[in-house]
């Protein structure tokens, strides 16, 4: 089996192209010279439809796909709707992945995750260590549907022969984030907050937990990089990370969006707060042996990343100093 060379007139088929992943993709194949994009509003096809699903991707016939689309939100958002957001995100799966078969498209790329991995695994975290303990909790669910998703791609390469491939990013943020302020991912709601707290002259903003957990952060537009060069040079079964391999904790990663955003005044942590895993890092050996490396450092991807959250909603520029307090270190 081998994959098959995507030439910059092939149509390729980016599911999600709004959210936070399939944004920066298309981007990123714009500037390759891939001009021949399908793309799909919401309004125009519902993926969770399978009908709608096989029709729309028979109409326009993909030589690739990349399924970026899912449903996803922070801790918050999924310990309230955890049947909400299984049911989507496996109705999007198979009505993506079923039509994709059926036509046989010749090459896909499904994007997990790495809240797939066991709360213990060893750090950095190999591919190896899928299914080799309990899951997060707080992450269970989500896990769930993805891990379905992934075992249907390789049933696929199995069974029809097709050079279909998943990837397994770490936590993203960048341009065209959720900034929501109760369902966003930890960095987009961290600015968020910071972001009002300055605006307002807040004394002191709350951080949910203790504040020592350590995460990896990937800039979107490094993951899309990913995403092109898996297309180009990867074709097996297993799934490969993409990450950073350096992770950081939660209270500096908070010092760190209070020094982008300019606030000045005190950082609590509220331990009565879900921590989730203590550490999740991820080895990225796989992916950097095809000639891939991230190029954004955090510290410039949140800084870039809050410029486009001024740019794009709007909004003034925070106040310098609040009252004179200052970060807690």
């Amino acid at each position: 089996m081998r994959a098959p060379e995507l030439t910059p007139d092939a149509r390729i088929f980016v599911a999600g192209h709004r959210g936070l992943a399939g944004s920066a993709l298309c981007r990123r194949l714009r500037a390759a010279g891939y001009e021949n994009l399908v793309l799909a509003e919401s309004s125009e096809v519902d993926l969770r439809a399978r009908g709608a699903t096989a029709r729309f991707l028979a109409d326009n016939a993909p030589a690739a796909i990349v399924l970026c689309a899912a449903r996803g939100g922070g801790i918050a958002a999924e310990a309230a709707q955890p049947a909400d957001f299984l049911s989507d995100n496996l109705r999007i799966q198979l009505s993506v992945l079923d039509a994709a078969r059926a036509l046989r498209v010749p090459r896909l790329l499904f994007l997990g995750s790495s809240r797939l991995y066991p709360r213990e695994s060893r750090q950095p975290i190999r591919e190896t260590s899928l299914l080799s303990g309990p899951l997060e909790p707080a992450n269970h669910t989500y896990a769930i549907g993805k891990f379905a998703g992934m075992a249907q791609v390789r049933a696929v390469r199995e069974q029809d022969g097709l050079p279909w491939i998943t990837a397994l990013p770490t936590n993203l943020y960048g341009p065209g984030d959720n900034f929501h302020p109760t369902d966003s991912h930890v960095l987009a709601g961290l600015m968020r907050r910071f972001h009002e707290a300055a605006q307002t002259g807040a004394e002191s903003v709350a951080v949910w937990g203790t504040g020592t957990p350590r995460r990896e952060f990937l800039h979107a537009d490094d993951l899309a990089d990913a995403c092109i060069t898996l297309l180009s040079h990867y074709d097996r079964a297993e799934p490969v990370n993409v990450g950073t391999g350096r992770d950081i904790s939660i209270a500096d990663l908070a010092r760190m969006i209070a020094d982008t955003v300019g606030y000045q005044g005190g950082i609590t942590f509220d331990p009565s707060r879900p921590d989730g895993t203590p550490r999740r890092v991820l080895d990225i050996g796989v992916l950097t042996a095809l000639g891939w490396a991230p190029r954004i450092r955090l510290r410039a991807g949140v800084a870039s990343t809050y410029q486009w959250y001024l740019n794009s909603l709007a909004l003034p520029r925070p106040r310098m100093a609040v009252r004179g307090h200052e970060v807690v270190r």
